[in-house]
């Protein structure tokens, strides 16, 4: 009899067909493509945690490195271990490796199925179809490659990521410095003031002064208090940002340590003398110019599928058997397709012919903003060096030799004590100024250490609207 063998045949199709269908995401997605390029960049480990032993032996690293006093590059290097919001965003390589794998299967095919009861008491109607989208399977090969774009476009996303984090952290460490510096120096000036206002009291229950200096002495006093308050919220907010970076909290976050001042002031500010070499460095390193010539290649892809696809968005065969009321089967192939007679593709392809414009406009862009932000960067370093060496040699040198000075004229009694404070306290002003200018610097030469990684600062927005449509047209696997 035909009936077992044709129900067999169309079982057989849907069974072989899953089984073709079957795919895996690999786990590690690309994390080792990303892991590679951040160590080239910044000879920095990064591990994507994943609950294994190895991931424990790095929390007992970390726990080590806290243990110590921290410098800059083992805050960055905390950072890049711990920060639970770098973990969250290496899961977008696994979204996006599942978006390649699913770029490459086809369509489920649809079984469709009816039974018609006879009123005249014949014989049960049955008819069982199994379709299958055929186009769908000659645009596997373009989606894949759409979907490979998008994928080598979020593995830069990711790499851009995890520098963004190296360069917040590393400023972030030394405004931690240049804070608990300046705290040290309030409280040097609040002493001054304090002894300076002893002074004019005493000199005012003498008789030896009047009642307005000892006022003025009193609210410079005040003042100080207000200052050192302000400088202890100050560091505490610096601190607290530092912890978020390299996700620290409890007692981890209440007990490491940093250096009380800030690393010395070079002597000349090194790689910024030939700014042309720098510019051309930070174009070639680019992560933001790599990441737009993905977007262009998955336009560009976008593009070549947009027009055929908008005349064939679908055409199934498959196969379709059905058996009459009086008990005979029929077999025979089953197709549709549309059509074209109102979308004939037109906006698919003027839509993806805007977003290959709009990538190569982007990017040229971005080439732009990255010469430009690495001249002012450099710039910035050379005036930053500048000021804060003109500090260093002019300003604090002449600064205690109006303290050495005072402080003769004062044993010559040729000067009076609140002088000889105010002296001093412009001294220790004197100091503050230099630790800005030394805060400055490291800042300044942070930020150009960024661009010449790859990466702009991210107070840029060169990176918004990165989930641009790229994808497939409807139906597709490709994008996400």
């Amino acid at each position: 009899m035909a009936d077992p063998i044709t129900f067999r045949a169309v079982v057989i199709s849907s069974l072989l067909l899953v089984a073709a269908g079957c795919a895996d995401v690999p786990r590690e997605a690309g994390f080792a493509d990303v892991k590679q390029n951040v160590s080239e960049r910044t000879g920095l480990e990064v591990r994507w945690n994943q609950g294994t032993e190895a991931d424990k032996a790095v929390e007992a690293r970390v726990a080590e490195m806290l243990r110590s006093e921290l410098s800059a590059e083992q805050a960055v290097q905390i950072a890049l271990l711990n920060n639970r919001h770098l973990q969250a965003t290496y899961e977008d390589l696994m979204i996006a490796q599942a978006d390649l794998v699913a770029a490459g299967l086809l369509r489920n095919p649809v079984f469709d199925g009816n039974i018609r009861f006879s009123t005249t008491g014949g014989g049960t109607a049955v008819e069982l179809a199994l379709v299958q989208d055929f186009i769908d399977l000659l645009y596997i090969p373009l989606r894949q490659r759409i979907a490979g774009s998008e994928f080598a476009a979020a593995k830069l996303r990711v790499t851009g990521a995890v520098l963004d984090l190296a360069g917040e952290t590393r400023t972030a460490f030394f405004s931690m410095q240049a804070s608990q510096q300046m705290l040290e120096l309030r409280r040097q000036v609040l002493a001054a003031t304090d002894a300076s206002y002893d002074i004019a009291k005493r000199l005012r229950a003498a008789g030896n002064t009047r009642e307005l200096d000892l006022f003025t002495e009193q609210a410079l006093f005040e003042r100080s208090k207000l200052d050192v308050r302000a400088a202890e919220a100050q560091t505490v907010r610096h601190r607290e940002r530092l912890n978020r970076m390299m996700g620290l909290w409890g007692t981890p976050a209440a007990e490491w340590k940093v250096a009380g001042r800030l690393p010395d002031l070079p002597d000349a500010p090194a790689d910024v003398g030939l700014a042309d070499g720098l510019e051309s460095r930070a174009v070639e390193r680019s992560l933001d110019l790599q990441l737009r010539r993905q977007k262009i290649e998955a336009a560009s892809q976008t593009l070549g599928l947009a027009a055929p696809y908008g005349l064939l968005s679908e055409v199934s065969l498959g196969v379709i058997a059905d058996r009459d009321n009086d008990g005979s089967w029929g077999v025979g192939p089953a197709f549709s397709l549309p059509i074209p007679l109102f979308d004939q593709g037109q906006p698919a392809v003027a839509k993806a012919q805007a977003e290959l414009r709009r990538a190569h406009q982007r990017y040229a862009a971005i080439a732009v903003d990255v010469r430009s932000r690495t001249r002012e960067a450099c710039e910035a370093v050379i005036a930053a060096h500048e000021q804060a060496d003109y500090h260093r040699k002019v300003i604090l040198p002449l600064r205690q030799k109006i303290v050495d000075q005072t402080q003769l004229q004062y044993n010559a009694m040729q000067a009076s004590p609140l002088q000889l404070v105010d002296a001093r306290q412009q001294q220790i002003d004197a100091g503050a100024g230099y630790v800005r200018a030394v805060r400055d610097y490291w800042l300044a030469r942070a930020e150009l250490d960024q661009l010449l990684l790859g990466r702009m600062p991210a107070a840029d927005d060169t990176n918004a609207n990165d989930n641009e449509g790229s994808a497939a047209p409807a139906g597709g696997r490709g994008g996400h």
